[in-house]
């Protein structure tokens, strides 16, 4: 089944109970409206997506591929239990600091996009080098994302930039701090149209390029430059 206006409904309200016993007592609307959909749509586009990278790790279950609605509150015991936000991440490894595909949904917004949540200093140093180096998949990156309008680069960069010479559009790759291609989507009417998985593989597709040059930061990075 797809994701429907009640998915919205009860993150919202399961956040709002903010309470083991509600939580236990609803389980059932949770597989049914949050789990069932989620391991439908990973499904779904988990073909394509073996296609852009057969190491993808796809396993769409909670505390797997797919995010918890609920916390470790040894990390952080004075926020809710419960989040009204979930998410996929599509890597090669959970704990190797590799980039990723990823879909978040919440009742304000959906998201998604390729790279990292917070990169590794060696991983950014490494791509630095690539890129002032003119590194083939660095040019292959850089080109098609100029010629998309999906993905913007998240905004991670100094202050001040570190390289006021650069072009103006390689300026803001050397200037960040962290990776990440990102599209935000205000209207969540998307994320009940049974094209859902298709849109996300097509775009997924369009980041590509992008996604192996992060691959390629991140061994550089790893093996010491």
């Amino acid at each position: 089944m797809p994701f429907t206006e009640e998915t919205l409904d009860f993150m919202a309200l399961n956040r709002v109970m903010n309470s083991r016993e509600w939580f236990h007592q609803h389980k059932d609307e949770y597989k049914r409206l949050i789990v069932s959909p989620m391991a439908e749509l990973l499904d779904a586009i988990a073909p394509g997506m073996l296609e852009i990278d057969p190491s993808l790790i796809i396993v769409p279950r909670p505390g797997k591929s797919v995010s918890r609605l609920w916390r470790d509150t040894r990390r952080g015991p004075e926020l809710p239990l419960y989040r009204d936000v979930l998410w996929f991440d599509l890597k090669r490894g959970k704990y190797l600091d590799y980039p990723g595909f990823w879909f978040e949904l919440s009742p304000r917004a959906l998201r998604w996009g390729c790279g990292w949540y917070q990169t590794e200093p060696a991983t950014v140093a490494a791509a630095r080098e690539l890129i002032l180096a003119g590194d083939p998949d660095w040019r292959r990156a850089l080109e098609t994302f100029g010629a998309q309008d999906v993905f913007a680069l998240e905004d991670t960069r100094y202050k001040r930039s570190r390289y006021p010479d650069a072009p103006e559009d390689v300026r803001p790759w050397l200037d960040s701090r962290s990776f990440c291609l990102v599209h935000e989507e205000g209207d969540v009417s998307p994320l009940y149209s049974p094209e859902l998985g298709e849109r996300l593989l097509g775009d997924f597709r369009l980041a590509a390029p992008v996604y192996r040059f992060f691959l390629k930061a991140r061994d550089r990075g790893r093996a010491g430059g």
